[in-house]
């Protein structure tokens, strides 16, 4: 698969790719080994992911090393470690400058697009930090000039996710709507997703019954898209806010997270996992999974040989804020 391909996979409505089509990835120029780790992050195979990353970080190439670095930070803000995203966007945001460049390649594989992810990320780090207004900051700094269309889809969830933290599901929706728009506007499957989840929560939290109603259908059309797309970075949370939505349907959606969950966290590295383990939010977060099914996905998880074992910041740090971890996953 050549670069294009691998563009269309990760940012359009490209095919997923085989394992051949990844490991050929994983082997080729930088950009496609970015590409791929962005990929695999998406399938829940965080592990071969966080492997090219790292790489990348250490690399010549500034702008690539500081998307690695994001990426890899979005990576640990989906398994719950917030706090130990927040020094990798830093690392990134240091790479780029803090100066607005102009946008150059259409999906922000640039040196304006790396600074936009690093940005948002720290708006999402401080977010589920409780740093609201740092969040809001952030989020300006990221918006002040155009990035491209991924920027302002992230953009839109972050901005979303804000709201719902300061208590205006109202406003909240705004900003959701947009990034779902856009996000349909380029074809974008993965990012639709996301966007339909986060305004799914944001119509939810509103309390009107015609919204709630038609937040259940997005949901729930995200959890099926997920699971079509082979995306386990996303249904695992799709299916906490589906399990929130529709209590009649909430075992079922359970167990499934149990399932998707533990999958996940046989394919992420050492930290990932236990920055999941430790998180208070991951899998119970705002949604009422049930303890037993933590302990579950433990006692599962030691019947595995463990994966090398990294010492990371304890979990008191990495506790988050807002409706669901759905909404505060940002993804490349």
């Amino acid at each position: 698969m050549d670069e294009a391909g691998l563009r269309a996979a990760a940012f359009g409505a490209g095919p997923p790719p085989g394992r051949r089509d990844l490991a050929a990835a994983a082997e080729g120029a930088p950009r496609r080994r970015w590409l791929a780790a962005v990929l695999l992050g998406a399938q829940g195979c965080y592990a071969a992911a966080a492997t090219l990353l790292g790489g990348l970080a250490r690399g010549r190439d500034r702008t690539l090393a500081a998307l690695a670095l994001a990426t890899l930070a979005a990576h640990r803000r989906q398994l719950g470690g917030h706090a130990a995203a927040r020094p990798l966007d830093g690392a990134a945001l240091a790479l780029v400058g803090a100066r607005p460049a102009d946008p150059a390649d259409q999906d922000g594989l640039d040196p304006a697009g790396a600074r936009a992810d690093a940005l948002l990320g720290l708006a999402a780090d401080n977010l589920a930090l409780g740093r609201t207004t740092a969040a809001r900051r952030l989020l300006a700094a990221a918006t002040a000039r155009s990035a491209g269309w991924r920027a302002e889809v992230r953009a839109g969830w972050v901005g979303a996710e804000v709201e719902l933290a300061d208590g205006r599901p109202e406003a909240a929706v705004g900003p959701a709507e947009r990034a779902a728009e856009l996000a349909a506007h380029r074809n974008a499957v993965r990012h639709g997703i996301k966007s339909h989840l986060v305004l799914g929560a944001a119509l939810a939290a509103t309390g009107d019954p015609a919204a709630r109603e038609r937040a259940v259908g997005l949901v729930e059309a995200a959890l099926d898209h997920a699971a079509r797309w082979e995306l386990r970075s996303l249904t695992w949370p799709a299916g906490l806010l589906a399990a929130d939505l529709d209590g009649r349907r909430a075992a079922a959606h359970q167990a499934l997270v149990t399932d998707e969950l533990h999958a996940v966290l046989l394919r992420s590295d050492g930290v990932g996992r236990r920055l999941a383990l430790e998180s208070p939010w991951v899998p119970t977060g705002g949604c009422s999974l049930a303890h037993t099914r933590h302990t579950d996905i433990r006692a599962r998880l030691s019947q595995k040989k463990p994966p090398d074992r990294v010492k990371v910041e304890p979990k008191a740090s990495d506790r988050g804020y807002g409706m669901s971890p759905g909404c505060r996953k940002e993804t490349p």
